[in-house]
């Protein structure tokens, strides 16, 4: 007799082909391990191939359709194969069979209305069979996930039961199989039909595995007819998809709530490691599909609870057929869970926040006046030009239709191209592959107490002979490459105060700094990669001046961020920014105003006791718009005495706000 294997089921998010994936994953990371807990089972395949493995598992859906499949192939209850095998045939072989509810809830839908009848007089005689004991419990199950994986072989779907096609022409084809199931369980599993956030409360296992539903797409929704056939409490159906209520299983992880529900998760795990699986859809796709958690969500509720690494593989995401998903990748997010001992490791939590912080520390980042510059910008634009990017904090967090960041600093477009380029995962891989090369701390790994430092003094007394072979190496470098722009980045992560500074011979000569590539920074450079690859950027290395006006519509917006003629940045130690300069960007910013093109510019008015009376005479003469912002350049005046002097940050705009 043909049988199913557990695997032989068409269903959103299956793992089955992830499975070598997974197991790679923990071989390496985990260790010995004796238990698995599969907080979210879905179809049963990690549980069931860690079981054939001969660990204990735990498992636990919602659905209790997918609990019947449990019970059925990892169920402990002894059961005879021969008894399942002679009533299935038995089922096959009956013929004429009357109406009953299945039938006149579903003919002519999802089965034809003979296919229909017999479904149904099969799931009410399994039901009388084990009221009269001839089938044991297990037996009862085996035979419903029987019916439940015969149904979904010949089911008039594109796999799920959000709908049918109407056009198709039914066969009567239904035929039952049965299982292929171990007859000498060895372990005695623990099989679960509870909220995930509940019973994670209860269990401990050496590893948690969690799958959460990724999108808006309720499983209820999805397997509805499975949940009627499994449950058998013959309810009332309706709309054309003949759903029934479904209130009781529905999920809050495919709800605006999935992050707190994650968070409220995590919190209560009992184990020694936690994996996470999620798909990297992002904003990807059309609503639906979309991931209800962010990576950087994911990432900072994870971090509360240990060490983080991340993982990734290349994966075909289901859609509806509608959608062609490219670049689609499955992650893992592997936390060995620890004591929080190192403060880098924990950083206040805010899942909800508007705005990535780029992860280069470039002096004069607008990061903290996002949300005063966003609401001053205006709210529909074309494209968006980035004068003077820098880090990039203004353009990848701005809503447009394209972006264009423009920065004569080839070094800066260089490592703002890498995040485009290159996933998260592959650029902390790089990262930590050059940080293990020379021999650099990675307190985010190992903590300080493995450095016999402390946050307080920080790692500079570590890191510094480290930290110059580095920068030596890279100033050895002439050919630009990826490989040389990793290493850049590297030095800013380890640099003082993350800064960029070169000298008159172009060698980039900022000492050591206190810090290293620690979890705030990782989150950043997440949360930064996650909102570029969900724009339309173009970064392009140019000075602001051959950048053409001609391309440009009154439908665009251009913003300005230059060098301060006044500042004492380290951009501006070797005179980069003249009082020529400063009237060459005025000049062309006239030109825009003469195109009706919008523009805002940054700059200050005013600091440490001095006036740019060039930048003031030119916004009085052209009437143009000064909008005084509440801001303080902590690290412009890291070397200054004078800190209490009044600094006047200003955006100077051709148009009210």
């Amino acid at each position: 007799m043909k049988k199913f294997n557990i695997n032989n089921r068409r269903y959103l998010g299956s793992k089955y082909k992830l499975l070598d994936f997974i197991n790679e994953t923990i071989e390496k990371n985990c260790g010995e391990f004796e238990s698995i807990f599969d907080v979210f089972g879905g179809t049963g395949v990690v549980s069931n191939y860690f079981y054939e493995k001969g660990k204990k598992i735990y498992i636990n859906d919602m659905l209790k359709s997918n609990y019947c499949v449990y019970r059925a192939f990892l169920g402990n209850e002894k059961f005879s194969e021969k008894k399942v095998e002679k009533i299935i045939k038995e089922y096959n072989d009956i013929y004429n069979v009357e109406d009953n509810y299945f039938s006149k809830t579903y003919k002519n839908t999802y089965f034809s209305e003979n296919d229909c009848k017999k479904i149904g007089y099969i799931r009410e005689d399994i039901e009388k069979k084990y009221a009269s004991n001839k089938i044991n419990e297990r037996e009862k199950y085996i035979l419903i996930a029987s019916l439940l994986y015969s149904m979904d072989k010949i089911a008039n779907t594109v796999g799920h039961y959000d709908a049918y096609r109407k056009k198709q022409k039914l066969q009567d084809n239904f035929e039952m199989f049965a299982l292929d199931i171990d007859k000498n369980p060895k372990i005695k599993n623990e099989i679960y039909n509870m909220d995930s956030n509940e019973l994670v409360k209860k269990v401990k296992a050496d590893i948690a595995y969690i799958d959460p539903p990724y999108n808006s797409r309720q499983y209820g929704d999805a397997y509805h007819l499975l949940e009627n056939v499994a449950e058998w409490k013959k309810p009332k159906v309706y709309g054309v998809a003949k759903k029934m209520d479904r209130s009781n299983i529905k999920s809050n992880y495919c709800t605006n709530k999935a992050s707190n529900a994650f968070k409220d998760l995590i919190e209560h795990c009992n184990c020694k490691y936690i994996i996470v699986s999620y798909n990297n859809m992002g904003q990807k796709g059309n609503s639906r599909s979309q991931a209800k958690i962010s990576d950087t969500e994911i990432l900072e509720i994870l971090d509360q609870k240990g060490k983080v690494k991340v993982f990734e593989k290349d994966f075909n995401f289901f859609t509806t057929g509608k959608t062609n998903i490219e670049n689609h990748k499955e992650r893992l997010f592997l936390c060995e869970v620890c004591e929080q001992e190192n403060e880098e490791l924990s950083y206040e939590l805010n899942i909800n926040q508007e705005f990535a912080k780029s992860p280069l520390n470039y002096v004069g980042g607008k990061y903290k006046l996002l949300e005063q510059l966003t609401k001053r910008f205006p709210t529909e634009v074309n494209t968006f030009v980035d004068y003077f990017c820098g880090g990039g904090n203004v353009g990848v967090n701005i809503n447009a239709n394209k972006v264009i960041a423009v920065d004569k600093e080839k070094y800066l477009i260089n490592v703002l191209n890498l995040f485009k380029t290159y996933s998260y995962t592959q650029i902390i891989n790089k990262l930590d592959d050059i940080i293990l090369q020379y021999n650099l701390s990675n307190t985010y790994i190992n903590g300080y107490k493995y450095y016999k430092c402390n946050s307080s003094a920080g790692l500079g007394s570590y890191n510094k002979d480290k930290y110059l072979k580095l920068r030596k190496d890279y100033n050895k470098m002439k050919e630009d490459s990826d490989e040389k722009t990793f290493k850049f980045l590297t030095l800013i992560i380890y640099g003082f105060n993350h800064q960029i500074r070169f000298n008159s011979a172009g060698e980039f000569n900022m000492p050591v700094g206190k810090r290293d590539f620690n979890g705030s920074i990782r989150k950043n450079l997440l949360a930064f990669c996650e909102k570029l690859k969900n724009k339309n950027v173009d970064f392009i290395n140019e000075d602001f001046k051959k950048f053409k006006i001609d391309s440009l519509t009154p439908e665009d917006f251009c913003y300005f961020d230059p060098p301060y003629f006044l500042g004492d940045a380290s951009y501006n130690e070797n005179n980069n920014w003249t009082e020529k300069d400063e009237k060459d960007l005025l000049k062309y910013i006239d030109k825009l105003n003469e195109r009706n093109i919008k523009f805002a510019l940054s700059n200050v008015t005013q600091h440490r006791g001095e006036k740019n009376n060039i930048l003031i005479d030119w916004a009085i003469e052209n009437k143009y718009n000064i909008n005084y912002l509440d801001y303080n350049y902590n690290n412009s005046n890291y070397h200054s005495k004078s800190k209490m002097n009044i600094t006047k940050e200003v955006l100077i705009t051709n148009y009210s706000i």
